[in-house]
């Protein structure tokens, strides 16, 4: 029995933080910052982004059919929130033309609106506590948000005040720190600690992948967004298929076990 899973408890349907889920969640920002510059270069914009939300909503809806965490289908829907947030946040500045730190604001205004119905309709916001339809939604509801969000806050860093893509980096790094150490020296609240962390590793990433893909010129290093993309997509795998072989085996093993009892 898998131990997420005790006896008539359902099965949780996202993974717990861990190490390497910090490192995955990393690597899927970068992979939608630098996919979705990717996919408007490559074809127009308005079919990049109706592309980007029917591929969204096809992981999302995959995702919401599954009782139990498959590290494969998440990480796949994780993935798809970054590209379709990352177009979400650019829309909103470039098509209506709002300044970064205006988007910023909206998402981190609708972000803390969907906390707090969660937080009214479940009275719990612990990632351990997904095992519902509902709870899941909110929960999926909460990373789009943190994701478009982040986006705005990293371009406004970057462009909006000119800190250029490097010095972002440096400073949301910093910033991780903030809650890693308040969770783990000043015993700050987990579910918050957890939250706060999440949000920043959206701009982190998308800065990351900004500095690597940017031009020269711009303060990148050049290398492009599809080779950017390329680079965080293998990263991407290497780091899901273990678990998701890990999970497959213990899938296989907690049946075994029911037949030879």
């Amino acid at each position: 029995m898998n131990a997420q899973n005790p006896v008539g408890r359902p099965a949780v349907r996202v993974p717990a933080p861990s190490a390497s889920f910090w490192i995955t969640k990393a690597a899927s920002t970068a992979l939608g910052e630098a996919l979705s510059d990717f996919s408007i270069h490559i074809m127009p914009p308005v079919v990049a982004v109706l592309l980007g939300f029917v591929l969204f909503a096809g992981a999302l809806a995959l995702q919401l059919t599954r009782r139990r965490y498959i590290p494969g289908v998440y990480w796949l829907t994780v993935a798809m929130v970054g590209v379709f947030g990352t177009m979400a946040a650019d829309v909103v500045h470039v098509v209506l033309g709002a300044p970064y730190v205006v988007s910023a604001t909206v998402y981190a205004l609708l972000l803390a609106l969907v906390f707090v119905g969660w937080r009214l309709a479940e009275r719990n916001l612990d990632v351990h506590e997904i095992t519902t339809t509902r709870r899941e939604l909110f929960y999926w509801a909460a990373v789009v948000g943190t994701f478009a969000m982040g986006t705005a806050l990293g371009d406004f860093t970057a462009v909006g005040i000119g800190l250029g893509y490097l010095p972002s980096i440096a400073l949301f790094a910093v910033l991780m720190l903030v809650p890693v150490l308040g969770y783990r020296v000043l015993h700050w609240n987990g579910v918050f600690a957890f939250w706060f962390a999440y949000v920043l590793t959206r701009p982190l990433g998308a800065s990351v992948a900004d500095w690597l893909g940017k031009p020269i010129a711009d303060g990148g290093v050049g290398l492009g967004a599809g080779w950017v993309s390329l680079g965080f997509a293998l990263l991407m795998l290497a780091l899901v298929l273990p678990a998701a072989l890990r999970a497959r085996r213990k899938a296989y093993a907690g049946t075994a076990s029911k037949y030879l009892a």
